[in-house]
């Protein structure tokens, strides 16, 4: 997945969050919990167009950290609307997949560039 991809995948994550706080029930428990939800799940693709900046290797890798702290962030908000019994789990699992999803790239692309940013790695240097 090239970052054009990427970008647009975090943003229209950011716009599922938008449409599941707003569907939120009227409670306090919601409002607070959405609140933070809102804040994290939409952080998840604006951090990732800082990532896409980034003017080293260390920015991009101290960027990219950001963006696995907001969505893992995230995924424990959700998890804590649907086990508050605020929303049914089966609406938040696809939001909760995906989420899980771009964590699991975020890791992985991480991975790669310390990886790559090792002088001594077999993969940077092959034999």
């Amino acid at each position: 997945m090239n970052s054009t991809e990427l970008k647009q995948r975090t943003k229209q994550f950011a716009l599922r969050v938008i449409r599941l706080v707003q569907a939120l029930p009227k409670t306090e428990t919601s409002r607070v919990i959405g609140r933070q939800v809102l804040r994290s799940g939409t952080s998840v693709g604006a951090n990732y167009r800082a990532v896409c900046r980034a003017k080293s290797k260390a920015d991009f890798l101290s960027k990219m950290g950001t963006v696995e702290e907001e969505c893992d962030e995230t995924m424990f908000w959700i998890e804590l609307l649907g086990e508050s019994g605020e929303v049914k789990m089966a609406r938040l699992t696809p939001l909760w997949n995906e989420a899980e999803e771009l964590l699991k790239i975020v890791v992985a692309s991480m991975q790669t560039a310390r990886i790559r940013n090792n002088p001594k790695s077999e993969i940077r240097n092959p034999k």
